[in-house]
């Protein structure tokens, strides 16, 4: 029985679950759900949230050092594992060649490195990870180029993106018109204004754009 129980703790603890999210994502509760209906114990479950802007995965690192030659990780996506093609496909490396251990992909049942440990299934296993991390890399940029044109294009038919700007103060204009014409410097107007000299340069580039003149008071 005492053994028994010791197999059975042994089990548990070589299984590993990992999570990752980013801020604007916060769908961790998905992942989480998966992994525990594979028996991954809450105690072997690691979560990282990222803001988007970097990678700094310390739950990743922390459960890194923990693993040991034969342990299972449980994945609910290969994405899970990098930011792109090149990372996923170099922590894939460091997990299963450097690390010795297995991954399984809940999205994807072909890549669970249990089955199929001949060269063959090896080999197998690896087309099938290249393929899918490009997959998954190409759709990412896709995504990237649609919002891009999407912006571009909302650009072009006038819309507005972030906060508008802060009304000009009262005397902007007569400011403005007195540095044209050389009377004051623009340092000096930007003072008169209660402006910073940037922010009264960037204000008199929006002002003297095409269009500008209907808001310029009389």
């Amino acid at each position: 029985m005492e053994g028994g129980t010791i197999n059975i703790l042994t089990s548990l603890n070589s299984t590993y679950g990992y999570v990752r999210v980013s801020t604007r994502e916060q769908n961790e509760e998905r992942q989480l759900i998966a992994l525990r209906e594979v028996s991954v114990p809450d105690a072997n479950l690691f979560v990282d949230k990222q803001s988007g802007k970097d990678f700094d995965r310390p739950q990743y690192q922390r459960m890194v050092r923990k693993l040991k030659k034969d342990d299972l990780l449980y994945i609910k996506s290969i994405d899970r594992l990098g930011r792109n093609y090149e990372e996923i496909l170099e922590q894939w490396r460091v997990l299963t060649k450097e690390k010795r251990i297995d991954i399984v992909v809940l999205d994807m049942p072909l890549l669970d490195t249990r089955r199929g440990k001949d060269l063959m299934g090896t080999f197998l296993s690896d087309i099938v990870l290249q393929v899918l991390s490009f997959v998954a890399e190409n759709e990412r940029t896709n995504i990237r180029q649609r919002q891009a044109e999407g912006i571009a294009a909302a650009k072009a038919r006038g819309v507005q993106f972030g906060r508008p700007p802060a009304p000009l103060p009262p005397n902007y204009h007569s400011a403005y018109l007195r540095w044209k014409a050389g009377a004051i410097t623009c340092t000096a107007a930007a003072k008169e204004c209660g402006m910073p000299l940037s922010t009264f340069r960037y204000r008199a580039e929006l002002y003297e754009k095409p269009g500008h003149e209907k808001n310029w008071p009389p």
